[in-house]
């Protein structure tokens, strides 16, 4: 797994800040078109029920959508719906104190094989430095899709906590493009974005575990295109 001091100059490994950037017209481009119709709380609500879900997936529940917006998932899926709703709310949580930020949301995604005392707390000393390194991330100067995704993968191999690490990750990944302004609304779906291509996405979280260059760039290119996946995984294309 790369330390944070290994990432310095990933904007030029090949073809990652053109795939960047096009990532970012795009979704630009997807929320200001639709974006023109009058959009609604209720579908920032459908887009993280969606993200929930496919996060929830991801980890291992056998949940569907349906079940998910009736509450009625299993004990995976409803760690990722109490995320859900309280994402938006920890926008200006996680802008001053991701650290806080971070317990939060394992406080809520671990299930109850986690002992309270276990609740959003890291593992031990050694998981809570690697997880003050990730965070380091933040505030790199970075475009903040990189940056989003550079967070999430470095805290799904760090896995500062015990269980629920994968959803806090991707919790996380949200919480940088909203709090970044890139998706203020929550209007895009990256959790549904990497379900699509989750052969991808679990293949390339194991290439930037590795540590080397070719493990990052090849995750980082994986996340561009996932990015553009959730954008169209919105429900503002149901409109």
């Amino acid at each position: 797994m790369p330390g944070v001091e290994r990432l310095d100059g990933i904007e030029g490994l090949e073809g990652v800040g053109s795939a960047y950037a096009a990532a970012r017209d795009g979704i630009d481009s997807m929320l200001r078109d639709r974006g023109l119709r009058q959009t609604s709380p209720e579908l920032t609500t459908e887009s993280l029920l969606r993200g929930a879900q496919a996060s929830a997936e991801l980890a291992g529940s056998a949940s569907t959508l349906s079940e998910v917006k009736e509450g009625r998932g299993d004990d995976i899926a409803q760690g990722a719906l109490r995320v859900s709703v309280e994402l938006l709310g920890l926008a200006p949580v996680f802008s001053r104190s991701p650290a806080q930020a971070l317990a939060r949301l394992h406080s809520l995604a671990a299930g109850g094989d986690v002992s309270d005392d276990e609740r959003g707390r890291p593992r031990d000393a050694e998981a809570a430095t690697r997880m003050r390194e990730s965070l380091g991330l933040l505030g790199s100067g970075r475009p903040a899709l990189m940056t989003a995704a550079l967070l999430h993968a470095d805290l799904v191999c760090g896995a500062p906590f015990v269980g629920g690490n994968g959803i806090v990750a991707r919790a996380a990944e949200r919480l940088v493009l909203v709090s970044s302004g890139v998706d203020a609304k929550a209007l895009t779906v990256p959790e549904a974005g990497h379900l699509a291509l989750r052969p991808a996405y679990e293949s390339n979280l194991r290439a930037y575990a590795s540590g080397g260059s070719p493990g990052l760039r090849a995750w980082l290119l994986y996340a561009a295109e996932a990015y553009a996946a959730g954008a169209e995984a919105s429900p503002l294309r149901d409109r």
